[in-house]
């Protein structure tokens, strides 16, 4: 009974050995076999990386190109602004100078009428032409400029010809006579002078039948 008994216990020992023996091939085995596969893992992940960094770099460069499409955006947002900032401040008094001409106007009318020389004509002309005067300050102080072409050649951008004329004393296509001036803002056209334009006089009717014979 002893010797069965002692039997026993030895083939269990040789059992626990061979069991702890498999177990540790086992666990040796299984570094070999994630050894094998991380090389395959490891190929994956680099491709996945080098994609979400292709995707990365797209990504900011389409956001760099919205970014300069938006500082150019603002640049000429900025110079559109300043652009109406100086026109305004150039031209804002356009609507009130052209208010003015007309008083202006009456005032040049007025002197032009008064040609008596009773004392209550001359001091109404005398004022008149103080007035204007001080008109013109105002206007030269806010770079308003007169248009008074007699003379000039004519400029379709700064008169208006209200009628051609033949002249033998100013040359074709000058300004003979200026019914009404005309006024520039910072170089720009107020109002356009009301002029009467010359042109070459027309042949005499005998110097053509000579012309003709000849």
């Amino acid at each position: 009974m002893s010797h069965q008994q002692s039997s026993h216990e030895q083939q269990s020992d040789s059992e626990l050995i061979a069991e702890v023996l498999e177990q540790t091939s086992e666990t040796l085995a299984e570094p070999a076999e994630e050894a094998e596969a991380a090389p395959e893992n490891a190929e994956i992940s680099v491709e996945v990386l080098q994609k979400q960094l292709e995707e990365a770099q797209k990504q900011a460069a389409d956001n760099l190109d919205k970014a300069i499409r938006t500082l150019a955006e603002m640049e000429n947002l900025k110079k559109r602004v300043q652009k109406d900032l100086d026109d305004e401040r150039k031209y804002g008094l356009a609507k009130f100078a052209k208010e003015l001409l007309s008083v202006l106007d009456s005032l040049e009318l007025g002197v032009q009428a008064a040609t008596g020389d009773s004392p209550e004509v001359v001091k109404l002309r005398e004022g008149s032409e103080l007035t204007i005067k001080q008109f013109e300050t105002v206007f030269a102080k806010f770079n308003i400029e007169t248009v008074d072409p007699i003379g000039q050649p004519f400029n379709p951008e700064l008169h208006q010809a209200m009628v051609m004329q033949p002249s033998s004393t100013v040359a074709p296509n000058h300004v003979i006579t200026v019914f009404q001036k005309g006024y520039v803002l910072n170089g720009r056209l107020l109002r356009p002078a009301m002029v009467v334009v010359a042109k070459a006089e027309d042949k005499p009717a005998d110097n053509a039948k000579i012309d003709e014979q000849a």
